[in-house]
Order: C-alpha cells, then sequence, then structure tokens
C-alpha cells in the first residue's frame, strides 16, 4: 500500500457499505479492498450495522463519508455535529473524513440535499474559514467532494474546479473527486468534464467516487441507481492518469443490487486499471495488485 498525497494511502479498490449487503458479506467475505460509510448513519448507532461494522474494519480499512457538515451555510457551524464527528472517528479510526461542496440547510433547517453555492470571492472566504476550524476542531485533514448540480448562481465568477484547487492549495484539505458528478454537472451546465478534472491539482486528490446516473433528457440526475455509464468510464480513466493512481469507490444507493453483482461492476474499474500500459497510466496495473495485496 502507498503513501501518495498527503500523506494518505491509496486502498485499492472499494465499495460503499450497505446494510442491505451485511448477511452476505458476513458469510462470503468484504471481496473488496474497503469499505466508505455515510458517517451519519453511524453516528449513536450501536445496532446490527454498527456492530458488523466494528468486525469488518478488523479486516479493510474505512473510510468516513459525511452529508452533513453544511460548509457552505451561513448558519454556524454545528459543532454538536462536529464533536459526534470527531466521537465517531476516534473510535473507528477511519483513512479519512470527506463531506462535500456544498450547503444543506439554513436557519436550522436541514433539506437533506446537496444544494450548490455561489462560486464568487466572498463565499471563497466563508467557506476557507470554516473549512480551517472544521479541519483544526478534528485534528486531520477533511477531504471535499464536487457536488453534482442542476442549476448554476448567475452571479458566481469562479469556476468550481478553481474554487476546490484554491481551497485545496490554500487549507491543506484533499479532494474527493467524483467524475460521475463532473459528468453530470458538465452535461447539465454545458462545460467540459475532462478540461475540469485537468485543471484539478492532482496532488491533493486522494479518492474518486464512480456512479450511475439517471438520464432524464435534457438533464443528468444524480441517482446512483444505475451501472457506470461509457463516459464515466473515460473519465475515471482520465481522472486516474491525472492523479497517478488513488482510491477508487463505486457508489450504489437506489435499486441497491446483490452483492455479487455490485463487485462485477467494480471489477470493471480494477480491469480499465490493469489494461493501461504502466508508461500511460502511472502507478497501474503493479501499484494497484500491490495495494489489493496489501
Amino acid at each position: 500500500m502507498t503513501q501518495p498525497r498527503l500523506g494518505l494511502p491509496n486502498l485499492g479498490f472499494g465499495v460503499g457499505l450497505r446494510t442491505v449487503h451485511l448477511p452476505h458479506i458476513a458469510e462470503h467475505g468484504a471481496g473488496v479492498d474497503w469499505f466508505e460509510i455515510i458517517s451519519e448513519n453511524f453516528i449513536d448507532h450501536h445496532g446490527y450495522a454498527r456492530h458488523a461494522l466494528d468486525g469488518l474494519r478488523q479486516a479493510v480499512p474505512i473510510v468516513m463519508h459525511g452529508v452533513s457538515l453544511s460548509i457552505g451555510s451561513c448558519d454556524p457551524l454545528n459543532r454538536g455535529y462536529l464533536e459526534q464527528l470527531r466521537r465517531l472517528a476516534e473510535e473507528l479510526r477511519p483513512a479519512w473524513l470527506s463531506d462535500h461542496l456544498c450547503w444543506t440547510g439554513v436557519a436550522a433547517v436541514n433539506s437533506h440535499d446537496l444544494l450548490p453555492l455561489p462560486l464568487t470571492e466572498e463565499s471563497y472566504r466563508h467557506v476557507r474559514d470554516r473549512l480551517n476550524q472544521v479541519q483544526d476542531f478534528l485534528g486531520r485533514p477533511l477531504v471535499l467532494e464536487n457536488p453534482s448540480s442542476y442549476l448554476q448562481f448567475s452571479h458566481s465568477t469562479i469556476p468550481e474546479w478553481a474554487f476546490l484547487s484554491r481551497l485545496a492549495q490554500e487549507c491543506g484539505c484533499g479532494l474527493l473527486l467524483d467524475v460521475n458528478n463532473v459528468y453530470v454537472s458538465g452535461y447539465n451546465h454545458g462545460f467540459d468534464p475532462a478540461h475540469y478534472i485537468r485543471q484539478l491539482p492532482a496532488e491533493h486528490i486522494v479518492q474518486i467516487h464512480l456512479a450511475g446516473p439517471s438520464d432524464c433528457g435534457d438533464c443528468l440526475i444524480d441517482t446512483h441507481d444505475h451501472p457506470v455509464p461509457e463516459p464515466v468510464w473515460q473519465l475515471y480513466l482520465q481522472a486516474q492518469r491525472h492523479c497517478g493512481g488513488v482510491s477508487t469507490l463505486l457508489e450504489w444507493d437506489a435499486d441497491i443490487p446483490p452483492y455479487p453483482d455490485l463487485l462485477s461492476e467494480l471489477g470493471k474499474a480494477r480491469r480499465l486499471l490493469d489494461e493501461q500500459a504502466p508508461e500511460t497510466l502511472p502507478g497501474g496495473k503493479e501499484s494497484h495488485e500491490s495495494a489489493c495485496l496489501a
């Protein structure tokens, strides 16, 4: 297992851990290099899923992925939530913690959605200061994901990739590059997703997300309920070339298939990277095989 950017490892190939798959995993084993959990599902959770997770984390690495940080909200940071997040991280010892460049609510009302920000100098300073506070409180770098979006603010002045790049370079945070989200947003807003990926600082990208969206004709919706489409696979290869080989995570959150089918879809990512010559994909087949054996 190699130790690239930010001192964080390339974990190999993983899936989002979902309760429906726990019986199969208990009987047949993980079948993956690592799991990503939704942090909020395990805060103050002491039931069957938490018991299963405590056993799994002894065998494979765990990453915590949050959806409630609301880093872009104008509400004060939720210290109670941050304390719960830090406590859970102390218990689970994840490889890293991640959340999204978004806001989820205001005036103490949670929308339960990942809402887009106006990308301006004012909002940049606001998010930067809050991100520094969060990282200081957690005692570790946070990993920020690019969200999918369906509208943009007319007064935005900073491209999203530039906003994220500045945060990473100024605050020292990591980046979670969701190539499906780049594809969805690029389709919806008419920008080139390949250009977006090329502009991100490779040394800060520690993880990649893969998923399948729903095609609604005039827009794509980030539903995580389909196989990964071919354009996203092509962007994935570009992203891995750009990064030099980082952790891959397959998300599937609705119409969840049987676990062997999920592993089959993840296996496409392994095969795609194994087919690339080392000189065209730094950290290609050899390094990924090493990561899987570690």
